[in-house]
């Protein structure tokens, strides 16, 4: 079997290419893709060589993991999913480039048991869930203390804000330095960083990126107060110890979902307490994928850039 696929040949260079898939096994799916979203985060630093040492890692890749489609075949230990509609986070089967994350082709194969069933509905919002549910992780995996403040307002930021309102938490303050990424809020501010005041923050999430960010997070934290680091780093980290000492500040690293993670997130969004508008900005096809990633990563009024596969 052979499918259509966004292959990033090497750094700032991308192609749509026709690849074999692995044959698929009885535990295995695929799917036909409808729609994939492009990250900002670690698909960037792929795009421009940055990303820091990780397995699996080599050129040529098929990048992208928040993929959604429909069931087109299904192994025989888990022939019941033929015809559902699913999120995919990505595959490996590919002949010929890594699938690194695998996510950016008109089919896939992978494990069922990688892949989640999602309402038809959701439609091209579902290739947000792994980001929604990234951003329930970085909550849920500390003490289930929410943030007061949080770093960044693009989509990571914007999720894990709504996240914390949907939980019943007290609305957070944002922190956005770019003023056209500033709107959008929904149930709490975003502001410019200087015109906030306050020093006493209990739990601040970074969803940043910014490396260079820790001693101002620090000055802001209330005494036992804990950072989250929601962000994907290719910089190495540092801070000043005593404004830290003093504080007796904590710092937890956030990691990628988990499975939990995925199925508490589709219910929240199932029951209406998650809203997903607004966050997708652009749209593309696989044809102009060289521009849609590049607009993706350089625009700054680009949230989320959506590739739809439904013309191949």
């Amino acid at each position: 079997m052979e499918t259509m696929a966004v292959v990033l040949e090497e750094p700032e260079r991308f192609s749509l290419r026709s690849l074999d898939l692995a044959d698929a096994g009885a535990d295995d799916l695929v799917v036909e893709i409808d729609w994939s979203g492009i990250s900002t985060g670690t698909e960037k630093l792929l795009w421009s060589g940055r990303m820091p040492p990780f397995p699996g890692l080599g050129y040529p890749l098929v990048p992208g993991y928040e993929s959604v489609g429909r069931v087109i075949h299904a192994g025989a230990n888990v022939c019941e999913r033929l015809g559902e509609t699913v999120f995919v986070p990505g595959s490996t089967g590919f002949i010929g480039a890594r699938g690194l994350f695998g996510g950016a082709a008109r089919r896939l194969v992978a494990p069922s048991a990688r892949i989640a069933a999602i309402s038809s509905g959701l439609a091209e919002k579902g290739v947000l869930l792994a980001l929604a549910a990234t951003a329930r992780h970085a909550i849920a995996a500390g003490d289930g203390t929410p943030p007061d403040l949080i770093i960044g307002h693009g989509v990571l930021g914007r999720l894990i804000a709504r996240i914390a309102v949907a939980m019943g938490a007290p609305p957070p303050v944002v922190w956005e330095t770019n003023p056209l990424r500033r709107g959008g809020a929904l149930g709490y501010a975003a502001m410019d960083p200087p015109e906030d005041e306050r020093r006493d923050y209990r739990a601040i999430y970074d969803a940043s990126g910014d490396a260079r960010l820790l001693d101002t997070l620090i000055g802001s934290l209330a005494r036992g107060g804990e950072i989250v680091l929601a962000g994907f780093y290719d910089q190495p980290l540092s801070f000043s110890f005593p404004p830290a000492f003093m504080r007796e500040a904590r710092i937890r690293v956030a990691a990628e979902w988990r499975p939990d993670d995925l199925g508490a997130t589709v219910r929240m969004i199932e029951e209406g307490r998650l809203p997903l508008e607004g966050l997708i900005s652009h749209r593309s096809t696989p044809h102009d994928a060289a521009v849609a990633y590049r607009t993706a990563f350089t625009d700054q009024t680009c949230l989320k850039m959506v590739l739809d596969w439904s013309g191949l």
